[in-house]
């Protein structure tokens, strides 16, 4: 072990940590005083000895065991795991390819599996932990104009597997939650593509903002008696339907 794991001698480990909601959450962690493993299929050195890079395709049980790896080796410690890697594809259902297939489910669940085992595998060996997994509201809320009937499969997934875990780990001292994001406006789209939603903005009247899902990713941190919840960010979607 060479590092500290941060202010606070807390570690986070968060996958998709490259851009958008991944290096949002990143930055909250950090301002709170934890140490961050963060990874994805490219991303660069952060130039801050408190948070470690770990490339690699997130579907492969390898990758799973480096980043957790290099938590250990670095930081001694994984208190908590943000699952935020996924993968969106909107086509109409009859059109998804093999390849498709592979790369939604193999993010979305195959790299969710492997790397929260191996987190949870540590966590019960220190007798405490948290696990967030990002779904989305697009799981509950159907649109016809953006089919995405893969992304709802994978992510409805999440949403079941993190109260039948929270259920499961909950007298071992592991907390599981979910946040279920609607449409947030990232850096990956132009802004004025979020302009006009015509029918599809959220109740609420706007979009939300990359700041909206980690104020809700770092609330269930700080919320001890808060498991198998499963969190919607999404302006309304799913409470008006």
């Amino acid at each position: 072990m060479t590092g500290g794991g941060g202010m606070n001698g807390r570690v986070a480990i968060i996958s998709g940590g490259s851009q958008g909601i991944g290096a949002g959450l990143v930055a909250g962690y950090r301002a709170r005083g934890w140490a961050v493993v963060a990874s994805a299929r490219k991303i660069a050195p952060a130039g801050d000895p408190d948070v470690l890079t770990v490339e690699g395709d997130i579907a492969g049980q390898a990758t799973a065991e480096r980043i957790i790896g290099t938590a250990l080796e670095h930081f001694g410690r994984v208190d908590t795991l943000v699952n935020n890697a996924g993968v969106y594809i909107s086509k109409p259902f009859t059109e998804f390819t093999a390849a498709d297939y592979a790369v939604i489910t193999g993010v979305n669940l195959t790299g969710w599996f492997w790397l929260t085992q191996r987190a949870i595998t540590e966590m019960l060996a220190r007798d405490g932990g948290h696990v967030v997994n990002i779904s989305a509201t697009i799981a509950e809320v159907a649109n016809s104009s953006t089919p995405a009937g893969l992304t709802a499969l994978t992510k409805g997934g999440l949403a079941a597997a993190t109260r039948s875990l929270a259920i499961e780990y909950a007298a071992r001292g592991i907390r599981v939650n979910a946040v279920s994001p609607g449409i947030i406006q990232t850096p990956m789209h132009p802004a004025e593509s979020y302009a006009d939603l015509g029918d599809e903005m959220p109740p609420i009247g706007r979009v939300g903002q990359v700041s909206d899902v980690v104020d809700a990713v770092l609330f269930l941190e700080s919320s001890a008696y808060i498991t198998g919840e499963v969190l919607h960010i999404d302006g309304g979607q799913v409470a008006g339907r």
